[in-house]
């Protein structure tokens, strides 16, 4: 073994004859002493045990050295049982090295020879705290590699105090970062940049999430000038974390202190991770990662927040998705935001002519008659959309084949009720049940269709059948439904039994809460006034009106879905009330309730309905046809101002008999099952002399009477 002398530069070499040979016993088990080496004795075939490469670095090093010290030398050796699979013997070796009385030289190692050059002293250029940035380097190594043999062993969180241990001895060095101008000892930075990414891993596989996200946030709070890609890694993996580790944990004071603007919770700072790496891929800083989108999408569902979803779809870059998943992902966003007519005409591009050379996107039909089934104006559009569906799904997959011809007769049943043509609504309301009846067929385990043919059923008065459907979703319902008791209740109300339609509603309202229970108990104040109880009725209203107003002073509104409808539901409960104080000759109490309802909803056509019906019953006849006007004007098929202003005109002289018909004729044509509608239009043929028609027209008023429900299906 030859020496050299010491040169200015701050490696001390060691320099070997020949290579070094060892015996075949573990290095683990060799003695050190505190200047060098001892003598290794024995003879070992390195070829035949490391790759070439590894022996190649290893004497490389060893020969780098002029003295290693004890230290240096087991994170070597250790290093070599490390890279040869032995983690017991690695980890025996590495337990000599005692970081902890070295860790402050090493960070002020690391601090001093990292300063600029000019800020240096000539002779902190030849020796920095006693320690080279070689020898921290090798330590730094050693530290990082007894944690994986830890982790190997099974000791997880062993392995991560010491892993933790190397990011406190460099931040100690670097209080606000590495500089960018450090890279000096690159070997040093990436042991650095490995413990970064190792450590959470460690944390998370231990069992402590919390520690994770600590580790985390960590590695991102401040400039450790990480590999693009590999800080990509990072922020995403801790996105992840936040959103499905199942522990929530608060932002330290210190990040807290940067304004308002930053992440309250773990959703929030999950949003805000994934928002910059949809930037980053935006702009070309790293590659295409689905999983950041999926976990994008993940949160902003969670959070409702559909539009910003559909915002940062519409920028990623043209190929990434190809055009029919694009416009199907989209109108999804937008359908779950409330956008429907939008939704709609992202799908009816998928099925547009510009993509008829492409495979059907099966997904974007079904959601289309979907979105169609739920809207009676896109019926027909939705009728489409549904035979699509059935055109590729045929003798391939009944579920599907199931759903779209569920869809379909749904679709059918709006376009009948939709249609101004006789013949085409009869053909309608047969293929809509043609159809449920065919989906009941394949998908008998879809309470939906249940459901569906049930009200198709009973908007047809076919209510025996209707009975037997709705009873059927009940029983499939594992604890009811609301609306299933409600069309059940409807059901028997259209057969007369009222009593038994109340008990109904009853029994919902044991099990329903929210929105549902007012509704069911605006459903029972009308059957009590069917049953002529108007003071059962008014205690109902009461009960009804109390709970909204609680509602509104002390609950926050869940979605704006539901104080819509509870707004709603408010004004239909006062103009009721309006109607049956009218009915009672109460006019005093009646004009009240329509102020009420007024206030609640100034430009309602029922509200100014209500008020012609008042003005009616008190032969105000002019004041009658003005607010029958304004109704008309705000919806000009509501059936019920139609039907009422032929009634006025009639009361008004026989003069107006055409005029009268003709709004008549009107409403039948919107509504067919309308008795009051068939019961005005024979007393015209009676005043004009046609008894024929007048006799066809009363009798399909009382058939009509007779299974009318006491709401609209």
């Amino acid at each position: 073994m030859g020496c050299k002398n010491y040169k200015n530069d701050h490696r001390e070499q060691f320099k070997f004859e020949e290579p070094a040979s060892q015996s075949p016993e573990s290095l683990a088990t060799r003695d050190f002493s505190a200047s060098g080496l001892s003598s290794i004795t024995g003879n070992l075939d390195w070829e035949s045990k490391l790759e070439d490469a590894q022996v190649d670095e290893a004497e490389s090093t060893l020969k780098e050295a002029l003295s290693l010290n004890y230290e240096e030398a087991r994170a070597l050796l250790g290093r070599l049982e490390y890279q040869r699979g032995n983690f017991d013997a690695a980890l025996q070796v590495f337990q000599g090295i005692d970081i902890r009385t070295l860790s402050s030289r090493m960070s002020n190692a690391i601090a001093e020879r990292t300063q600029p050059r000019k800020s240096r002293s000539k002779g902190e250029n030849v020796l920095a705290a006693g320690m080279s940035l070689h020898s921290v380097s090798l330590l730094l190594e050693a530290i990082l590699l007894k944690a994986k043999s830890l982790e190997e062993l099974g000791r997880i969180k062993e392995a991560a105090r010491e892993c933790k241990m190397i990011l406190d001895i460099v931040e100690s060095a670097f209080p606000y970062g590495i500089r960018e101008s450090v890279n000096e000892d690159f070997k040093l930075v990436e042991m650095f940049h490995k413990a970064l990414e190792l450590l959470p891993k460690l944390w998370i596989q231990s069992g402590f999430p919390d520690e994770a996200i600590t580790a985390y946030r960590r590695a991102l709070v401040k400039p450790w000038y990480m590999d693009p890609q590999r800080l990509a890694k990072v922020q995403k993996d801790l996105a992840a974390l936040l959103l499905y580790g199942g522990v929530e944990t608060s932002l330290p004071s210190q990040f807290k202190a940067w304004g308002l603007a930053f992440p309250s919770n773990n959703m929030e700072e999950s949003i805000l991770l994934l928002f910059v790496l949809m930037r980053r891929i935006l702009y070309g800083e790293i590659e295409w990662d689905p999983e950041v989108m999926d976990h994008l999408t993940f949160a902003l569902t969670i959070s409702g927040q559909f539009e910003s979803l559909a915002d940062h779809v519409e920028q990623v870059l043209p190929g990434t998705f190809n055009r029919a998943e694009r416009w199907y992902f989209l109108a999804l966003c937008y359908s779950a935001a409330g956008q429907y007519e939008t939704a709609l005409n992202l799908l009816k591009k998928v099925s547009g002519s510009s993509e008829a050379k492409c495979k059907p996107h099966l997904a974007s039909f079904m959601l289309g008659a979907k979105l169609c089934a739920e809207d009676p104006k896109q019926a027909r559009q939705g009728i489409n959309f549904a035979r699509r569906v059935i055109d590729v799904s045929i003798n391939q997959n009944e579920h599907l084949l199931g759903q779209a011809h569920k869809f379909l007769g749904v679709c059918y049943g709006n376009a009948a009720r939709m249609s101004i043509s006789d013949s085409e609504r009869i053909l309608f309301h047969r293929e809509s049940l043609n159809s449920l009846n065919h989906a009941s067929s394949i998908g008998t385990k879809d309470p939906e269709i249940k459901f569906n043919l049930g009200l198709e059923n009973a908007i047809q008065r076919n209510l025996a059948s209707a009975f037997d459907n709705a009873m059927v979703y009940s029983d499939m319902m594992a604890t009811g439904s609301e609306r299933g008791w409600k069309l059940l209740a409807l059901i028997l109300s259209a057969e007369q039994r009222l009593k038994d339609a109340e008990a109904i509603v009853d029994l919902a309202l044991d099990e329903s809460g929210s929105i549902h229970q007012l509704e069911l108990l605006r459903l029972k104040a009308v059957l009590q006034i069917a049953q002529e109880q108007p003071k059962q009725a008014i205690e109902t209203y009461r009960i009804l009106l109390s709970l909204i107003q609680a509602q509104r002073e002390h609950f926050e509104k869940n979605t704006n879905y539901e104080a819509l409808a509870e707004r709603k539901l408010e004004e239909e409960s006062w103009l009721d009330l309006a109607g049956l104080y009218s009915d009672l000759k109460s006019w005093h109490d009646a004009a009240i309730c329509i102020d009420k309802a007024k206030l609640t909803e100034m430009f309602s056509h029922r509200c100014w309905h209500t008020t012609a019906k008042l003005f009616e019953v008190q032969a105000k006849y002019k004041e009658a046809v003005i607010a029958l006007s304004v109704s008309l004007s705000i919806e000009p098929d509501y059936v019920p101002s139609i039907v009422s202003t032929a009634e006025v005109l009639l009361k008004m002289g026989h003069q107006s008999l055409p005029i009268a018909r003709s709004f008549l004729m009107n409403a039948l044509r919107l509504e067919p099952t309308n008795h009051d509608a068939w019961f005005k239009l024979g007393l015209i043929y009676k005043m004009e002399g046609s008894m024929q028609q007048a006799v066809d027209c009363f009798q399909a008023a009382h058939e009509l009477k007779l299974s009318d429900p006491v709401q609209s299906f």
